[in-house]
Parts: structure tokens; C-alpha cells; sequence
């Protein structure tokens, strides 16, 4: 008896099972949600054209077109980040609330995401592709219509600019936990003592308005200054503690999402290296952050 033929996946089913990691290849190369999801469905249009039989490898073909159309808006996108008003970082992502998390479980930090904006459009997809989601420099080669061996000096240049600046925390959930809760209540009642026990002393706070709202230009550098910064905000606010707020993961880091008083809604995200705060990454521009809007409630 011949054992019956497997049948055969349904164009859509393909192109769903493989919904979420053409969405974080788009929203690593673009640091976007909205965007991202845009070149998923532009994405999705271009295979329903096609004729799915004709695709060896449907995984290698939609992961080529996905990083296609986000590396020509990427290299659009560097235009109009170039006269953004303030630090650009990108739209935060609740890593603990996505439906499909393995895909997300690649290195979209705010540290890397960050750090990558120093890279040129090619690095920064050669690396994403083949250092975050291991994809050979041939297949690398068929996206970036370049050599092998150029694209993998492409990944060596990305790589060598980050050593610095990626992130090296690994920590613990329940120490994420608890150093954030503290940091929170220590930020809003203005307790100076208590940050200065959080922060390093060569802590880092980037926040970014967009020139939408209220927010620092320029990094504030030293935990002294982002105490200082943090007891006036808090003084301002008259020490209140935000009626709605969530302690979750953020771009796979602890982190908060509040809704402020005047119908804002912020994230902060916060790098911990040693028990220490190393970075704070405050995201307040409404354009980054109105697809949070539900998740307050």
C-alpha cells in the first residue's frame, strides 16, 4: 500500500506561516512598526501575483522581497531621519505581547537598533540578514545584488562598527523586574537618592519627541545629570505616579508603558548592565507610539 502524498500547502497558508519573520527582518533593517508592516503587505500583494508553484523556495523568495522593499524605504528613510528634530530612536516594540514570538527573539533591542542607524543602508541589511537571522552570504548576495565576497565585507564594516555598542546584558527577569518597578517610582517621586543607587555613573538617557512634545535634544550624559533631569520632570508633574501604566519587555528589555496625564503615551526601556541602569530610552513622539494606545488600557 503507498503511503498517501502530503498535500500540498495553500499559497496562504505559506505566506502566513511566515507573517512574523518577514515582519521582524522588515523591523530590524527599518526600526518601524508601521512601516514594517507595510512592506509585509506590499509583500504579500507581490506573491499573491505570482504563481506559487513556480517558487522553489518560498521562504528564501519572500524573505528577498521583503528585504528589497525595505532596504529602498530605508535608504529613503535616511533622508528624512537626517533633519529629524532631536535623537531618532526606533518605534518601540512590546516584545511580550506579540502573537508569533520566536521571530522576535533575534536582537531588536534599543541598543542595537540604535547602533545601527551609524551603519550605511547595505551594512546594516548584509548584517541583519546574515548575523541575525543566518542567512548565507550567497542568499545575501541574490538581495543585495552584490558579490558574496563584497557582502561579506559589508557584514565585517556593520560589525565593526557595533562592537562597541552592542548590547552585552543578559539579565535576569526577575532582577529586570524589580530594578525597573524601583526606577519608576524613584523617577516620578523625584527621589534622588534612590536613582542614584539605580543609575551608573556613566548612565545615558535618549529620549525622543520628534519636536512633537516635549523632550531632551541631546542625550544627557552621567547619572547626575539624568537625576537632575528627572527630579525636575518630577517636580513639574507634582509628583504624581501615572494612572495607567504596565511593567513589560520592550524591545525585549524592561521596561514601561505609561499613559501620561495629558493623553501621551511614553515608553522607557531600560539597559541594565551589572545591576546598574546603563542606558534609559525614553520614545514620546505620538507617531511612535499610537499603535500602543490599546495596550494602557
Amino acid at each position: 500500500m503507498t503511503e498517501p502524498r502530503p498535500v500540498a500547502e495553500h499559497p496562504e497558508q505559506v505566506f502566513e506561516r511566515l507573517r512574523a519573520k518577514l515582519f521582524a527582518v522588515a523591523y530590524q533593517m527599518l526600526g518601524s512598526v508601521g512601516d514594517a508592516e507595510d512592506m509585509v503587505q506590499d509583500c504579500y500583494l507581490r506573491w499573491q501575483a505570482l504563481d506559487p508553484s513556480e517558487i522553489r523556495d518560498p521562504e528564501a523568495f519572500l524573505v528577498r522581497v521583503v528585504s528589497r522593499l525595505s532596504l529602498d524605504h530605508l535608504k529613503s528613510a535616511r533622508v528624512r531621519r537626517e533633519n529629524y528634530v532631536g535623537e531618532w530612536l526606533p518605534e518601540p516594540l512590546i516584545t511580550d505581547l506579540q502573537p508569533d514570538p520566536e521571530p522576535m527573539e533575534k536582537d531588536v533591542s534599543f541598543a542595537l537598533l540604535y547602533a545601527m542607524e551609524r551603519l550605511s543602508p547595505l551594512e546594516r541589511t548584509a548584517f541583519i540578514l546574515h548575523d541575525v537571522f543566518d542567512h548565507s552570504f550567497e542568499e545575501v548576495s541574490k538581495i543585495l545584488q552584490r558579490t558574496p565576497s563584497t557582502c561579506r565585507q559589508l557584514a565585517v564594516r556593520a560589525r565593526k562598527h557595533l562592537r562597541d555598542n552592542r548590547p552585552r546584558f543578559d539579565v535576569p527577569e526577575e532582577e529586570g523586574q524589580r530594578i525597573t518597578q524601583a526606577f519608576f517610582e524613584a523617577a516620578r517621586k523625584g527621589d534622588a537618592d534612590r536613582l542614584g543607587a539605580l543609575l551608573a555613573p556613566d548612565a545615558i538617557l535618549i529620549s525622543d519627541g520628534g519636536g512633537k512634545t516635549g523632550a531632551a535634544i541631546n542625550p544627557i550624559y552621567g547619572s547626575e545629570k539624568v537625576i537632575r533631569l528627572l527630579t525636575n520632570l518630577a517636580r513639574k508633574r507634582g509628583y504624581q505616579i501615572p494612572g495607567q501604566y504596565r511593567f513589560l519587555k520592550i524591545n525585549q528589555m524592561p521596561g514601561i508603558l505609561n499613559l501620561e496625564e495629558d493623553g501621551l503615551v511614553q515608553t522607557t526601556a531600560l539597559e541594565i548592565q551589572d545591576g546598574k541602569i546603563q542606558t534609559v530610552y525614553v520614545t514620546r513622539n505620538p507617531d511612535k507610539t499610537r499603535h500602543l494606545s490599546l495596550a494602557t488600557h
